[in-house]
């Protein structure tokens, strides 16, 4: 007679939780399908209104004159990549370094301190940093396309170095004690032995920032936004690019800029979702190599 009331709250109990379950793994899906819809309706819209403009005049002739169709945004797809390419080069060894100094060498108070302002750095706005940009580099001296990279690998960096930081902290500590147990220097050390072990992490880390940016508009407003309509190469001149491309066009009463400023929409995010594959797939190869290591 004892047992029978307890029995009969325990099931109670279990009926709770089960009925708690079902409602949250409801939502849950509701949640993930419902996020999914979003991206399925931005892809299609773009997709639907962007891929009737591509051909080859698109990819490889200037913007046309005011009032004539036709025309291309081959100086966006050239300064974009101009851009990228000089933003990765300065960011990269940054923010690499930073993220060595930080799991190997500085004091865990020094590393709060840096993990804290690298987060902060983080959450700045974009445009904010454009404008910081623009007093300290860009005023007396003129918009060029370093000045739009150098905004664009101060957006970068944090990014890398805190992506580069999660992968050191997860290479063994034996690999290390191994090594300077054999007498080798700690620089040594980190160069031979712990970036070789993360450098799959780093080059997904890399390539996640790189998508990151690549559709930033606010710090190329205040950098690099009066250029010539035509293709160039030269970062130490105004450069276009992709974001404001699409920017310019979407403001224009052009019905023909307009379907350019959709097919460049969709250039764009095919970019940035190539990246973000391509960043899947090294993060997976590197799981598998190294499970395959460990085993």
């Amino acid at each position: 007679m004892a047992t029978a009331p307890a029995s009969l709250t325990s099931s109670k109990g279990l009926r709770r939780r089960k009925r708690t379950e079902k409602i949250l793994a409801v939502l849950a899906t509701l949640s993930a399908v419902l996020a999914v819809s979003v991206l399925v309706l931005v892809v299609w819209a773009v997709l639907r209104r962007g891929a009737a403009a591509f051909s080859w005049d698109f990819f490889t002739k200037s913007q046309a004159v005011f009032g004539q169709s036709g025309g291309g945004i081959a100086p966006a797809i050239v300064g974009t990549i101009v851009l990228i390419f000089w933003a990765t080069l300065m960011a990269v060894p940054l923010g690499v370094l930073v993220a060595i100094y930080v799991s190997e060498f500085s004091s865990p108070r020094s590393a709060r301190l840096i993990r804290t302002t690298l987060d902060i750095l983080n959450g700045v706005p974009a445009i904010v940093i454009g404008i910081f940009v623009f007093g300290l580099l860009v005023v007396g001296h003129g918009q060029s396309g370093f000045y739009g990279s150098i905004a664009l690998a101060i957006m970068m960096i944090p990014l890398i170095s805190r992506s580069t930081t999660e992968v050191l902290a997860l290479v063994p500590r034996s690999l290390r004690e191994a090594s300077l147990g054999l007498g080798v220097p700690r620089w040594r050390t980190v160069v031979s032995i712990v970036l070789p072990a993360a450098i799959g992490g780093i080059i997904t880390g890399t390539i996640l920032a790189v998508a990151r940016i690549a559709g930033e508009t606010a710090p190329l407003l205040f950098t690099s936004s009066i250029a010539a309509n035509s293709v160039s190469w030269n970062a130490s001149q105004p450069l276009n690019s992709l974001p404001l491309t699409i920017y310019t066009y979407s403001e224009s009463p052009s019905p023909s800029d307009h379907a350019q400023a959709w097919a460049a929409a969709l250039l764009l995010m095919l970019f940035v979702l190539i990246l973000s594959v391509t960043a899947r797939s090294l993060f997976a190869w590197r799981q598998r190599r190294t499970g395959a290591t460990g085993g």
